[in-house]
C-alpha cells in the first residue's frame, strides 16, 4: 500500500500594528500606524506572542531600558499645540495653563483578517505623554529677576520645579533636555486624571512640538488566530475636553489622531515524513513468520507510520483514497479477483495538540470529508514533535484475505491531508 502526502502550509500568522510611520490626512485628521508580527520560534515554544516591529521614536529611543522594563513604546506625534492666549502667572485654574488629559483606560478594539474576515481583539493604552515645550522668550528674561543661574534653574524659577514635575498620580522621568528657551518632557500617566504644571510668572504665548505618546499593548493569541494580516484602527479626539485635552489655552493642530493597526500572523504548518514513510506495508503482529511456519492465520494487519509535526495554527485532516468503502473510508483491492477490505485510518498528535473539544488526540479516525477531524488547535507551538498515522484491517477482514496456497497482493493510494485552512 502507498501513502502519500498532500501538506498545506499555513501563511505566516503575523501581528503587524502598524507603527512608526505617520502622516497627516488633512488639517484636521493625523494617523499613524503600528506593526506587531507573530511568527513562531522553535528555541521559544512557550512563548507564543506578538512582537512589536513599529519603529521606536521619542523618549523610549533615547532610554530603551526605561521602557522594556514598564512594556512601554513611544511615537512621535503628527501634531503640535500653540497658545490662544497668555498664561498668566500663578492661574488658580489648571485649564488656563500647561495641562494635559490622556485617555489612559483601556481600549478594546477588533482587527480583521483581511482575506477571511474573522476578527480578533486588541487592546491598547495611552501610558504617557511627551514633547517640547517652547517659550517666547529665554527662561531667563520671561522671569526677569534674581541673581544670575543656570539655564535649568531659570526654567525652574519660571515653573516652579526644574522636573516641570507633574502632581500624583502623574510622574516625571528623567532624561529631558533644556535650552535657554525650550525643554523636553515625557509624564507618565497611569490613570486618565490630568497633568498640569503651574507658571510662576507670565508667559505671553506657548508652543508645543515633536510631542510624542506612549503606549502599552495587550494582543491576541496568535495559536488562535489564522494566517495573514489583521487590520483595524481607533480613532482618538483631540481638543479642548476631548480624548487627548490639553486645557483650553493649547490649541493642536489636528482635531483627530487615528492609529492604524496590523497584526501579521506567519503560522507554520509542516509535516515531515521520515524516508520511505509514504509506502506503507501491512504486516500481522511479530510479522510472517508465524503463517509461514505453522501455518497460524494473522489476526491483524497494521502499521503504525511516524511523522514529524510543526504546527503553530489551527488545522484540520482529512482522506482522499484510490478505492473508497462507504463513502468514508479507504480500502485496498486484490486486482485478480477483485476483491476488497476496509482500511481504517487514524492518527496520533503529539503533546500540546488537542481536538475541537480540547482533548488530547490519540487514534482519532480519519475520514474523507474530515468529520471528527476539522479542528486541531495548538496550545503551544509545537516543533518537529512525533505523531503517528494507524493503518489497520479490520479483524473479521483478516481471514478472507489469507488462503493456503493463494498468494493475494491487496494495495490501494491512500492521501493524507494536514489543512491549515479552517
Amino acid at each position: 500500500m502507498k501513502l502519500k502526502r498532500l501538506e498545506r502550509v499555513a501563511g505566516l500568522f503575523v501581528w503587524s500594528l502598524m507603527a512608526g510611520l505617520w502622516s497627516v490626512e488633512s488639517a484636521m485628521s493625523a494617523t499613524m500606524e503600528i506593526r506587531a508580527v507573530f511568527r513562531p520560534d522553535s528555541s521559544k515554544p512557550m512563548d507564543n506572542k506578538f512582537i512589536n516591529q513599529t519603529p521606536v521614536t521619542g523618549h523610549c529611543q533615547l532610554q530603551p531600558e526605561f521602557c522594556n522594563d514598564r512594556g512601554l513604546f513611544s511615537l512621535l506625534m503628527p501634531i503640535d499645540f500653540v497658545s490662544v492666549a497668555p498664561i498668566e502667572a500663578k492661574h488658580p485654574d489648571s485649564r488656563k495653563g500647561a495641562m494635559f488629559r490622556v485617555p489612559g483606560h483601556w481600549q478594546v478594539l477588533r482587527v480583521r483578517n483581511v482575506d477571511t474576515q474573522e476578527y480578533a481583539e486588541l487592546e491598547v493604552r495611552i501610558a504617557s505623554i511627551g514633547g517640547r515645550y517652547i517659550l517666547p522668550d529665554t527662561a531667563e528674561n520671561l522671569v526677569g529677576e534674581g541673581e544670575p543661574t543656570t539655564v535649568q534653574g531659570w526654567h525652574t524659577r519660571l515653573w516652579g520645579d526644574w522636573t516641570w514635575r507633574p502632581p500624583a498620580p502623574c510622574q516625571a522621568t528623567g532624561g529631558m533636555y533644556t535650552a535657554p528657551s525650550s525643554r523636553t518632557f515625557f509624564w507618565i500617566t497611569p490613570t486618565a486624571n490630568q497633568c498640569a504644571a503651574n507658571a510662576n510668572y507670565r508667559i505671553s504665548n506657548l508652543a508645543y512640538d515633536r510631542m510624542q505618546i506612549g503606549y502599552e499593548l495587550r494582543t491576541p493569541n496568535p495559536l488562535g488566530m489564522s494566517s495573514g494580516l489583521y487590520a483595524g484602527d481607533w480613532t482618538y479626539t483631540v481638543g479642548s475636553g476631548m480624548d487627548f485635552d490639553m486645557g483650553d489655552i493649547m490649541q493642536p493642530s489636528s482635531s483627530t489622531l487615528t492609529l492604524n493597526f496590523v497584526l501579521d500572523v506567519q503560522h507554520t504548518l509542516k509535516v515531515e515524513v521520515p524516508p520511505g514513510g509514504n509506502r506503507v506495508e501491512l504486516v500481522p503482529q511479530g510479522g510472517w513468520q508465524s503463517w509461514l511456519t505453522q501455518g497460524r492465520k494473522p489476526t491483524r494487519l497494521f502499521r503504525d507510520q511516524t511523522f514529524n509535526l510543526s504546527a503553530s495554527s489551527r488545522f484540520k485532516m482529512q482522506l482522499e483514497c484510490q478505492y473508497t468503502q462507504d463513502g468514508q473510508h479507504c480500502s485496498l483491492r486484490e486486482p485478480v479477483s477483485g476483491h476488497a477490505v476496509p482500511l481504517n485510518v487514524s492518527v496520533s498528535l503529539p503533546h500540546g495538540l488537542s481536538d475541537a473539544s480540547g482533548k488530547p488526540v490519540s487514534r482519532l479516525p480519519l475520514r474523507i470529508d474530515g468529520s471528527g477531524t476539522e479542528l486541531f488547535q495548538p496550545g503551544i507551538y509545537v516543533d518537529r514533535k512525533p505523531g503517528t498515522l494507524h493503518f489497520e484491517i479490520p479483524a473479521a477482514e483478516v481471514g478472507e484475505m489469507i488462503r493456503p496456497g493463494v498468494t493475494r497482493q491487496y494495495s490501494g493510494n491512500v492521501t493524507v491531508i494536514w489543512d491549515s485552512d479552517v
